[in-house]
C-alpha cells in the first residue's frame, strides 16, 4: 500500500491531467573543425560547418562491422548515406588529412564509398568526417579501425529537430479515451532520407515538449535533449511519439486494479493501443527502425509502472524499456511480482531511477527493490540494467527533464 502523502500526490495529479486532457492540444512546433582537433586551422572551416552525431543506431549514425576476414588488415572501408551529388572527406591518417578534401565515389542511389589503406605508421584507428559542399557533417568525429568497414547516416545543416501533432484526437478500439499523439523528429531525420531511426514511445504526452500543454507548467523537454545529443553524440537519435494521457489515465497506465485506491487495470488494452494500432502508423509514415531491438517505452510515475509491465508482458514489442519514479508501490507492489515471471523474450535492455526527495522520497524504497528485481532475474547493473538514484529529486517534470537524457543514453546507445 502506497503512503498517504504518495497516494494524495498521484491522485491530485490524476484529477489535473484529467483537467488538461478535456482541454484539447495545440501544434508543438559550432566548432569549425572535427572534434579532434585536427582541423582547427583549416583556412575554409567556419562556425556553420559543425555537426551533431546521430550515435549509435545503425541507421542513424554509424553501423561498423568488424573484422572477419574479408577486409585485408591495412584497409578500412568507409560508406557514406546521405542524398547528395557528391561528397568528400577528411581524416587523420590512412592518407587522409585534415587539410585536403579526397572525394568519395557514388556507388548506388544516396551512396558514396571510399577504400582507405593504413600506412605501417599509422595507428590502429582511423578518426575521419565527411564534407558536403565544404561543410562538415555536424557532431563529433567518426572513427573506424584497421579491417573494417562503416556505415553512416550523417546530416550537415540541420541543429534542431520537429514536434507535430500526429493524431489531434486519436480514437482506439481497444480503449474508451480521445487523446493527442505528438510525434518528434530528430535533425537527421529532417534532412537525411535514407536513414531510419529507433522509435521511443513515451506516455503522458502532453508533458514531453511543450509546458504550455504539461503538468504543472514544465515540461520534459525531451526535443531539446535529444537536439543537444545530435551535436554531442551522446546518444542515438530516436523519433519519439509522445501518447498523449486522457481523462481515463489512472486506469490506463495501471496493469492491475488497486482495491485500495478503488481503481486500474486496463493497462493491457492501453498497450494493444500501442503495439496495434499507433505503432504500425508510425512505421508505416515515418522512418523507423521497426524492430524490438530499436523500440523503446519509457514513461515516469504510473508511466514508469506501465513501461515497466511493458517489459515483463510485452517485450516482443519493446526490447527497451525505461521507468523513471515508476509507481512500484501500485498493488501492494505488483510489479515486483511479475518481473521474476519474465519469459525467454525479454528486453534487451532496462532503465530504472527515483529520487529520494519530498514528501514521498520518491518511492526510493520500492524502487531499489524493482531494480533488484531486474537484477534478480539475470539483468547486470550498467550492463542491460540502468539503476540510478538521483540525490535531491522529488517527483516532479523537473526531475525528470534532468534525468531523461541519462535514461535514453543508456537505452539508446553511447554516441560515437
Amino acid at each position: 500500500m502506497a503512503a498517504p502523502h504518495l497516494r494524495l500526490h498521484v491522485l491530485g495529479r490524476l484529477l489535473l491531467w484529467a483537467a488538461l486532457a478535456a482541454c484539447g492540444d495545440s501544434a508543438v512546433s559550432n566548432s569549425p573543425s572535427p572534434d579532434a582537433g585536427g582541423d582547427a586551422g583549416s583556412a575554409d572551416a567556419t562556425a556553420s560547418e559543425t555537426g551533431p552525431s546521430d550515435a549509435g543506431s545503425p541507421a542513424a549514425d554509424a553501423e561498423v562491422t568488424a573484422d572477419s576476414g574479408a577486409i585485408p588488415r591495412d584497409e578500412a572501408r568507409l560508406f557514406v548515406h546521405y542524398p547528395a551529388a557528391s561528397l568528400a572527406l577528411r581524416g587523420d591518417g590512412a592518407g587522409l588529412s585534415w587539410d585536403v578534401d579526397a572525394p568519395m565515389a557514388a556507388t548506388a542511389p544516396a551512396t558514396f564509398s571510399v577504400t582507405v589503406h593504413f600506412a605501417a605508421t599509422d595507428g590502429p584507428s582511423l578518426a575521419w568526417k565527411p564534407r558536403l559542399n565544404g561543410v562538415w557533417a555536424r557532431g563529433p568525429n567518426y572513427t573506424v579501425s584497421r579491417g573494417a568497414e562503416t556505415h553512416i547516416y550523417p546530416h550537415f545543416q540541420a541543429v534542431s529537430g520537429q514536434v507535430s501533432t500526429f493524431r489531434s484526437s486519436f480514437v482506439s478500439a481497444h480503449t474508451t479515451a480521445a487523446r493527442p499523439i505528438y510525434v518528434y523528429l530528430p535533425p537527421t531525420a529532417i534532412e537525411n532520407t535514407a536513414a531510419r531511426f529507433p522509435v521511443v514511445y513515451m506516455h503522458d504526452g502532453q508533458n514531453l515538449f511543450d509546458p504550455r500543454l504539461s503538468f504543472g507548467g514544465v515540461a520534459w523537454e525531451v526535443d531539446q535533449a535529444v537536439d543537444r545529443a545530435a551535436e554531442d553524440g551522446s546518444f542515438a537519435e530516436p523519433i519519439v511519439v509522445g501518447i498523449g494521457n486522457s481523462a481515463d489515465r489512472g486506469n490506463e497506465l495501471t496493469p492491475t486494479r488497486d482495491a485500495t485506491e478503488g481503481f486500474g487495470g486496463n493497462g493491457d488494452a492501453y498497450l494493444l493501443m500501442i503495439t496495434d494500432e499507433i505503432k504500425p502508423l508510425v512505421d508505416a509514415q515515418f522512418k523507423t527502425l521497426p524492430d524490438r531491438a530499436h523500440t523503446a517505452i519509457v514513461g515516469s510515475s504510473l508511466g514508469g509502472l506501465i513501461s515497466a509491465h511493458a517489459g515483463v508482458k510485452r517485450s516482443d514489442a519493446f526490447g527497451l524499456v525505461g521507468a523513471l519514479s515508476p509507481s512500484t508501490w501500485w498493488d501492494n507492489r505488483v510489479i515486483l511480482r511479475e518481473v521474476p515471471l519474465l519469459g525467454s523474450v525479454r528486453p534487451l535492455r532496462v532503465y530504472v531511477d527515483s529520487g529520494d526527495s519530498g514528501p514521498s522520497n520518491d518511492d526510493v524504497t520500492n524502487t531499489a527493490a524493482l531494480a533488484s528485481a531486474w537484477e534478480n532475474a539475470g539483468y547486470r547493473r550498467n550492463q542491460d540494467l540502468g539503476y540510478r538514484v538521483a540525490a535531491g529529486d522529488r517527483h516532479e517534470e523537473a526531475a525528470w527533464q534532468r534525468r531523461v537524457p541519462g535514461a535514453f543514453a543508456f537505452l539508446l546507445g553511447p554516441g560515437r
